[in-house]
């Protein structure tokens, strides 16, 4: 990455070495983090809480009314879907829906 790179995980903890990134952070490799998510969540890796170039939130990044709304109409769609025997619109393993 450039020195200039931010790096943000909102993905999955395990995404992100969390030595390494504080190890890259405290050198100057990279420019800064965002992390709403952690390795070993709730625990941080150690160092990480004490850099200045890093943002950290508690797994909370779709804490919106307007996010958690719309999570609810998809998990309400698929549902009703689900129980009509059509394949949901979301279906990652469609499984007895047929393939996409």
């Amino acid at each position: 990455m450039k020195r200039s790179a931010v790096l943000i995980n909102t993905a999955r903890g395990p995404v992100v070495d969390e030595r390494a990134l504080v190890e890259a952070l405290g050198s100057g490799s990279i420019r800064c983090a965002g992390l709403d998510v952690y390795e070993n969540e709730p625990e941080l890796c150690a160092g990480l809480s004490e850099l200045d170039n890093v943002v950290l939130l508690p797994h909370m990044g779709s804490a919106t009314i307007q996010t958690r709304t719309r999570m609810a109409d998809i998990a309400r769609d698929n549902l009703l879907a689900g129980l009509a025997g059509i394949r949901p619109p979301n279906c990652i393993n469609c499984g007895s829906f047929g393939a996409v």
